[in-house]
């Protein structure tokens, strides 16, 4: 018996390379646990940085590096209020994607 791969949609393959490219910088951004901790602590909402280091249990350093690259990637935003620096998610579409494939491992 013959195994048949999936269809593919003729239009899902016309897509502007610079989706695939865009799609896979998120994935090579989101592929460090790290970071996932870091989404999911900003899915309810903007918290600082000393939040995330009570919830996440890394060194102070190792979490400016991943909230940077989250930031520099588009995932995160920031704002400065006094010396606290406040992260949110910029992407809303990350929080649903991030949801989607979490639920999905751990319904397995």
């Amino acid at each position: 018996m013959a195994i048949r791969s999936p269809k593919i949609k003729r239009s899902e393959l016309e897509k502007p390379d610079h989706v695939f490219e865009r799609a896979a910088e998120l994935f090579r951004v989101m592929s460090a646990p790290m970071r996932l901790k870091i989404i999911s602590c900003l899915c309810d909402g903007e918290q600082n940085v000393s939040y995330l280091l009570e919830k996440i249990a890394t060194t102070q350093p190792n979490m400016s590096q991943h909230l940077n690259t989250l930031f520099k990637s588009g995932v995160l935003s920031k704002r400065r209020e006094g010396v606290q620096i406040y992260y949110s998610i910029a992407n809303k579409q990350i929080v649903n994607l991030c949801r989607a494939v979490c639920e999905q491992i751990e319904a397995e």
